[in-house]
């Protein structure tokens, strides 16, 4: 996903490969409309085809699932700091 896409952005994309995908729209076809009505900020090709999955194999919810494993642990304010602090001597 591109960095400048804002997430209120890339749930409102969601919720229309849904209502496409209900209204049995094709996962190409849902990617035109979307490019026509978001233009650059369009979800790529294949985000499209992998939500379109998602509501295929019965999910309902346009929230990105849950992740599982380690969190990042690289906004800590230690790293912050730390990070600022190379920074600042170089």
């Amino acid at each position: 996903m591109s960095a400048n896409i804002e997430m209120a952005d890339v749930k409102k994309q969601r919720i229309c490969i849904e209502f496409c995908f209900r209204l049995n729209k094709t996962a190409a076809e849902t990617h035109l409309m979307l490019k026509e009505a978001f233009g650059e900020q369009a979800l790529s090709q294949a985000r499209t085809f992998e939500w379109f999955k998602h509501f295929r194999d019965g999910q309902e919810s346009v929230e990105d699932r849950k992740h599982f494993g380690r969190p990042s642990t690289c906004t800590t304010l230690e790293v912050i700091a730390e990070v600022c602090e190379v920074i600042q001597e170089d």
